[in-house]
């Protein structure tokens, strides 16, 4: 048979079949702290292999329950704990070695109490399917006849454990909300001051945009303006013909341009009269309604016209 040597089993595969009320809660949290100054369990418990990466306690309830409560504790300081696991080779064995020990503990115990005058059961480490009736292994009188006030007793202390649990579980939960308000704070103050860096940053950009609009805007403004403008000129600076400006040209400009043209002042002095009397509408309208003013001087004067457009 291979030497026996401990192995560290993880906490989350191990389970008891003993209730965790039937310990005291302030021993359990003592030792709990005990193993995680220490860094460990200076007492393997025993287990055996009930599935694929599982176990359950054969012995060492307590140590168990004080582990659980260390991982509680501190998550990553309590992940294994020590046990001798049961395999087929040295189960009995180790059984057989297992009830000595606990018998000759129990019998120590009795034999204590019945020195000092009182008597308590110690099953923190008993295992569950080990010795039914461990008080009456040694003759102890009247012990073993009346049960029931150890039973009342044993069912107090189950209470007065859970209650304890309870407690530590609702300050754990009160101390964790609180933890969670503070860092719940602390987040929405880191987001205020995000906000309040980035406001500035963001209307200074939408500032920006709208400037950079308001220049679009403006330069297809211009741009629609100078169009605007480019055809008033090309519309202006389009030459005026000789009927239009008989009809619109200024009076003297038109007199000074006839003269040059090679009419007589009389002849101009008709056509101005006659202008604003009624527009003409062709040339041969001028001719006719102009005295003195032959067809052949009218288109003489057309051809002069040109140098004035």
């Amino acid at each position: 048979m291979k030497k026996l040597f401990p192995s560290l089993v993880a906490v989350k595969r191990i389970t008891s079949a003993v209730p965790r009320s039937n310990f005291a809660e302030p021993d359990l949290e003592k030792l709990a702290r005990l193993i995680l100054e220490s860094g460990g369990l200076i007492n393997p418990i025993i287990v055996r292999r009930n599935g694929m990466d599982a176990y359950e306690i054969v012995d060492g309830d307590f140590e168990y329950y004080a582990a659980a409560r260390a991982k509680e504790i501190e998550p990553f300081k309590g992940e294994t704990i020590g046990a001798f696991i049961l395999e087929e080779e040295n189960e009995e064995i180790l059984l057989e070695q297992l009830k000595i020990l606990r018998k000759t503990a129990i019998t120590e115990n009795l034999v204590e109490n019945q020195e000092t005058g009182f008597f308590h059961e110690n099953t923190s480490s008993q295992p569950a399917d080990s010795i039914k009736n461990p008080v009456c292994l040694v003759e102890v009188p009247n012990l073993c006849e009346n049960e029931t006030p150890q039973e009342s007793s044993s069912l107090e202390q189950r209470l007065t454990n859970i209650e304890a649990q309870f407690a530590s579980q609702i300050n754990e939960l009160k101390a964790e909300y609180a933890r969670e308000q503070k860092v719940l704070a602390q987040s929405i103050q880191e987001l205020e001051n995000r906000i309040l860096q980035q406001v500035p940053l963001l209307i200074e950009a939408q500032l920006a945009n709208k400037i950079n609009e308001l220049k679009l805007d403006s330069a297809s403004e211009k741009q629609t303006l100078l169009e605007g403008v480019q055809e008033v000129k090309n519309v202006t600076s389009q030459p005026m013909s000789l009927l239009e400006a008989l009809n619109s040209l200024d009076k003297n400009q038109l007199s000074a341009n006839l003269k040059d043209a090679g009419l007589k002042p009389p002849i101009i002095q008709i056509i101005l009269k006659e202008r604003d009397v009624q527009p003409f509408v062709s040339f041969a309208n001028v001719v006719e309604r102009t005295k003195g003013l032959t067809d052949k001087t009218m288109i003489k004067i057309i051809d002069k016209w040109q140098k004035y457009s």
